[in-house]
C-alpha cells in the first residue's frame, strides 16, 4: 500500500489556508493576555506573535496580509 504523501500535503495545506484567520485571532487573543499577565514584556509579547503570524502567513502562501 503505497502513500500518497502529495495529496496529504494538499490537504494539510487547504486545512491551514482555512484555519488561518481563527489561528491569527488565537494569536492575538493569547498575546493579549500575555501582555495583561506581563505588562513590563510587552514589546517582546509583540514581536513573538509577529514572528508567528509571519511563519503563519508563509505557510499560507499570504504574506503580507494582516500585518499591521
Amino acid at each position: 500500500m503505497a502513500i500518497n504523501l502529495d495529496g496529504i500535503k494538499k490537504k494539510m495545506q487547504e486545512a491551514l489556508d482555512h484555519s488561518a484567520p481563527k489561528i491569527e485571532q488565537g494569536l492575538d487573543k493569547a498575546s493579549g493576555f500575555a501582555k495583561s499577565k506581563f505588562s513590563q514584556y510587552g514589546p517582546k509579547i509583540d514581536n513573538v506573535t509577529t514572528k508567528a503570524k509571519d511563519i503563519l502567513h508563509k505557510g499560507t502562501g499570504s504574506e503580507g496580509k494582516g500585518k499591521k
